[in-house]
């Protein structure tokens, strides 16, 4: 970035903040607040994010956030894309081709240098102190250069700067994912695609639910092989658990809610005794859930889970981290998990 650059959105964020703060003495707004003749502002994990006019170039870290930008029909307006965990859904295959990517997250120089002003991110550890994926630091000294941005709010932290430790379960809900498309699709001018996406992922979630209404409910873990023997899991408050709701299930880790993800030994895997084990392979932008298979075996071959009802039913399955990400995929994971529980009731998923 120019040093001439990096001069104007100083002085642009000055003159928001004042706007902001001139707007802050007038009644509320319940939806939009108004800081300028044709600005959008909406509130997003705490922070206020207001534009002046349709962001034109959105840089898009992680797999949610990359997708999201493509349902809203905003690939044109990429700058930039980072760290997929697999394959983009074959709907914006073609629009993902076209953007520029790289398969590790840029830090705070180089994302700069792609001079966005908006960054969407799927997951907040993009601006976490002193975090361990990267250091563009936070959302807030990115707006004071004039550049605006938006996590996925399913994940928001307690306020900015804070990892997944922080993260309030009540946020971590479909409608989040929603809502989130109604905001972008307001700040980007494309409501009515906004619409349209929600449209969809209403109606199929809500054919999956009425598919596996009155069904029995089986236990399910999501899970990943540790370096030490033992294995990852997805606890209560991570997304993975309102795809297995949804799908007709219930996580079987779903009382543990200190972080998304967990360590756990053997011994408590054969314990809790899930009905069904999904796979958690990532992460790669080339990869699919057949790739998936490998961990599929793995998991059946090990003597210590011989018992587990998972393994003795067949029920071991491919799974993606990218399927247990809050994001506009969480109809197509619910119809794969669906197909998984409740095959005599629910089509296979793509």
């Amino acid at each position: 970035m120019t040093r001439t650059a990096s001069r104007t959105r100083t002085l642009f964020a000055s003159g928001a903040v004042l706007l902001l703060a001139l707007v802050g003495c007038a009644p509320p707004a319940p939806e939009t607040t108004a800081s300028g003749p044709g600005t959008v502002s909406r509130t997003n994990c705490g922070l206020d994010v207001a534009v002046d006019g349709p962001p034109e170039r959105v840089y898009a870290a992680y797999q949610p956030a990359i997708e999201m930008a493509h349902a809203l029909g905003i690939s044109d307006r990429l700058v930039g894309t980072a760290f997929l965990d697999a394959r983009v859904l074959p709907e914006y295959a073609d629009q993902q081709a076209g953007t520029d990517y790289r398969p590790s997250l840029p830090g705070r120089e180089e994302l700069l240098q792609a001079d966005p002003d908006f960054v969407l991110s799927g997951f907040n550890g993009f601006f976490a102190r002193g975090g361990a994926d990267s250091s563009v630091g936070t959302r807030g000294s990115l707006r004071e250069l004039g550049v605006q941005s938006w996590i996925l709010s399913p994940l928001c932290p307690s306020e900015d700067g804070r990892t997944d430790r922080s993260i309030d379960p009540g946020s971590v809900r479909v409608d989040t994912v929603y809502r989130d498309l109604r905001d972008l699709g307001a700040l980007f001018d494309v409501e009515e695609n906004a619409e349209r996406v929600i449209g969809d992922l209403e109606r199929r979630i809500a054919a999956v639910e009425d598919a596996v209404a009155g069904a029995p409910r089986p236990s399910v873990a999501i899970v990943s092989p540790g370096d030490d023997g033992g294995f990852r899991v997805a606890g209560g408050i991570d997304f993975g658990s309102r795809i297995i709701e949804r799908a007709g299930g219930t996580n079987v880790f779903g009382d543990l809610t200190g972080k998304r993800n967990l360590d756990v030994g053997v011994e408590e895997l054969v314990a809790r005794d899930p009905d069904v084990i999904l796979t958690d392979l990532c992460c790669d932008a080339e990869l699919t859930r057949q790739d998936a298979e490998s961990e599929v075996r793995a998991i059946k071959e090990r003597p210590a889970l011989a018992g587990v009802t998972a393994v003795a039913g067949d029920a071991v399955h491919p799974f993606l981290f990218a399927d247990r990400s809050a994001g506009i995929r969480a109809a197509h994971s619910i119809e794969v998990v669906a197909s998984y529980l409740h095959p005599d009731r629910v089509r296979s998923g793509r």
